[in-house]
């Protein structure tokens, strides 16, 4: 007995059609090479920019990488900005080791940093392992020891560890000199006429 060929229903195959074709799609990116009537090569981006005539005999040669976003800038630097009065000692609130407080004069010719022992003490800076040396200055040469701070923070900038000198200036206003062993760490702007000292990390 002969056995007859089973019919499949026409919305069955056209199902299986569906997802053959689906299954086919080019991935987005692809680079195709193909040649016209005249014989010119020509390369496009995916198969829907090969004119229809030529689709049949296109060839894949690579795929174009997706662009990268754009690198995020990186922040801004924090500037810390003093306001003063001109014609008067610029005085600075510098924070030692994120704790006490201290007044300091910004003098830009100070080669070191110069701290009154009773502030550092307050900050509770170690003594252990302080260094002798000499301070120089109008009034002559005076024995002092220098100590190291973690970090020293003037108007949100700051810097450290920093080694500053141990020392009651005597100058009866503030505590101690901010000097270049900080201020050199930053572009330091003085407008007298507005009365403000930016401070630039470089």
């Amino acid at each position: 007995m002969k056995r007859s060929a089973l019919a499949v229903p026409s919305t069955v195959t056209a199902f299986l059609l569906a997802a053959v074709l689906g299954s086919a799609r080019p991935a987005p990116g692809q680079v195709y090479r193909w040649t016209d009537a005249e014989g010119s090569i020509h390369y496009s981006q995916g198969i829907e920019s090969v004119p229809p005539r030529f689709r049949d005999d296109a060839v894949i040669i690579g795929y174009n990488s997706p662009t990268p976003p754009p690198a995020p800038e990186p922040p801004a630097p924090t500037i810390g900005r003093i306001q003063f009065t001109p014609g008067q000692p610029i005085m600075v609130s510098a924070r030692i080791n994120g704790g006490a407080a201290a007044e300091l004069m910004l003098d830009t010719g100070a080669q070191r940093t110069v701290i009154n022992p009773r502030v550092l003490e307050a900050s509770g800076v170690s003594y252990r392992d302080a260094q002798r040396g000499s301070l120089r200055g109008v009034t002559g040469e005076t024995q002092v020891l220098a100590v190291q701070v973690d970090a020293l923070e003037v108007s949100g900038v700051r810097f450290g560890p920093l080694l500053v000198v141990s020392h009651d200036t005597g100058f009866g206003r503030g505590d101690g000199l901010l000097g270049r062993d900080f201020l050199d760490h930053f572009t330091v702007n003085i407008d007298n006429a507005a009365g403000i000292v930016t401070l630039t990390p470089k």
